[in-house]
């Protein structure tokens, strides 16, 4: 006898945002469609508001002290905890990036691939910042003085459509001590909120990284003129809009700064500070 098939219903997700280890909806309710390449209907991302974006700055500030403060060593075991929850999680990921952006299944596949090990790679960084950031000045007189980089602070992330760079953009801000907001349009935010359940369920603590999904346009403005952010990454937005958001961050003394895509340390230092110390000879 022939088994009958059931049929059900596709249960589609309707994605909240990750402020503060947790997963809220937005608190104006709204939400937006992303599609596939065939324009059939993927998932409602939540679209963040003003307000969602000022509690996720509260939460950043609350855990940078924390996370600033904790041992290069426990930082890096910490992020390459996550580059191997997000290996386990491989191809989830590829299929995600792959029924949301213009790429086939093999490309995606390649791009998890490369974004785990860019992770990797600037998790290795973690206890080697020091060693290129920091270090001993010559000065006349009985005195040491020495030269320590620190995270700035808080740190905005305006992400570019691309997986690969949304990963570059946020390990290359956590592995210094920096927590971050990232904002993140598009179909990017189906891939970007199953790295935040991938956060969520790791040793990363509350308030690092924080995901808002929606419209650059509209939360960027916001991210800029802000006074409790210290830094922002305008990567992914348009070379035309970058001069109005500088401006923006000019009365805090905002650190901006967008980058090509290059794989370098300088990234990490882009977002550091450096401080100096004097200490008497002896004493």
């Amino acid at each position: 006898m022939a088994t009958k098939k059931i049929a059900r219903v596709e249960v589609k997700k309707t994605y909240k945002l990750f402020i503060n280890g947790a997963f809220p909806r937005s608190e104006s309710g709204r939400v937006f469609e992303v599609t596939s390449r065939k324009g059939e209907f993927i998932a409602n991302p939540s679209l963040a508001s003003r307000k969602d974006l000022r509690d996720a700055v509260t939460a950043a500030r609350a855990a940078h002290s924390g996370w600033s403060k904790a041992t290069a060593y426990n930082r890096g075991q910490i992020l390459y905890r996550i580059a191997e929850m997000l290996e386990g999680r491989s191809e989830q990921f590829a299929s995600e990036i792959a029924l949301t952006s213009d790429v086939t299944p093999l490309k995606a596949a390649a791009i998890v691939s490369e974004s785990i090990d860019r992770w990797v790679w600037y998790a290795g960084w973690s206890d080697k910042l020091q060693a290129i950031s920091g270090g001993t000045n010559p000065v006349a007189g009985p005195y040491f003085n020495f030269s320590i980089a620190e995270p700035q602070g808080v740190i905005a992330i305006a992400s570019s459509p691309s997986f690969l760079t949304f990963i570059d953009a946020i390990a290359a801000a956590v592995v210094s001590g920096n927590t971050t907001i990232v904002l993140v349009p598009g179909g990017l935010s189906v891939p970007a909120m199953s790295f935040a359940e991938v956060l969520a369920t790791s040793d990363l603590p509350a308030g690092v990284i924080n995901i808002l999904t929606g419209s650059l346009d509209e939360l960027a403005p916001w991210a800029a003129s802000h006074m409790d952010i210290d830094g922002f990454d305008i990567s992914g937005i348009e070379k035309k809009r970058r001069g109005a958001l500088k401006e923006a961050g000019a009365e805090n003394l905002k650190r901006i700064h967008a980058f090509d895509g290059k794989l370098s340390p300088t990234r990490i230092q882009a977002f550091m500070e450096s401080k100096t110390v004097w200490h008497t000879v002896g004493v």
